[in-house]
């Protein structure tokens, strides 16, 4: 979790005072120097959204909620997190989902099930959901972009290795620019 960001969340997003929808997610954050050196991957790879995705490992994709149900969803992700404790997270290995869908990821080797209990958590109550496909912890590293691009994501990925404490998980809002900013930190095992 950036450190600027806490669970008493950063600046209101402006289609939160507007009475609109938002489109929001819940993620664990990357830590540097591991989050900027896959952006860093997927920029030379030609991904235009490289810069614009925070490194993670999704625990809610994309969901629009009303903006009214933004206190509703803020106090079931602090007992959330309240309810799980800190966990290790390694991620090393490349895989994909084609031909399924155009994506090659960092696979999460260690804390896959930590991030699975927390999927569930998360998408229950006011964030409960379907989703497309079944939940499958990984951090991408190239997605929608040529074969050829996919095919080079899988090779450098594949060296890849992180290892690093998971302490927290953040909910962030997706602005009509498409991107992406942390909003509100929740900190694992804090009553």
């Amino acid at each position: 979790m950036p450190d600027s960001v806490s669970a008493g969340g950063g600046a209101l997003p402006e289609a939160a005072t507007t009475g609109a929808s938002l489109t929001i997610g819940v993620a664990v954050t990357v830590p540097e120097p591991f989050g900027s050196a896959i952006q860093d991957t997927r920029a030379a790879l030609g991904d235009p959204l490289a810069r614009a995705i925070p490194t993670h490992v999704t625990l809610l994709p994309p969901t629009e909620i009303r903006t009214e149900r933004l206190p509703e969803v803020r106090a079931h992700l602090a007992a959330v997190a309240a309810a799980h404790q800190p966990f290790r997270m390694l991620l090393h290995g490349s895989g994909s989902f084609r031909p399924v869908s155009p994506v090659v990821f960092v696979r999460v080797e260690e804390g896959a099930q930590e991030c699975r209990e927390l999927e569930a958590a998360i998408r229950s109550g006011p964030l409960a959901r379907e989703l497309a496909f079944p939940y499958h912890p990984h951090v991408t590293v190239a997605h929608g972009l040529p074969e050829e691009a996919l095919d080079a994501a899988l090779v450098e990925a594949r060296e890849f290795h992180a290892a690093f404490a998971v302490p927290s998980f953040t909910l962030s809002w997706c602005g009509t620019d498409a991107v992406w900013r942390p909003w509100c930190g929740y900190g694992l095992g804090a009553r």
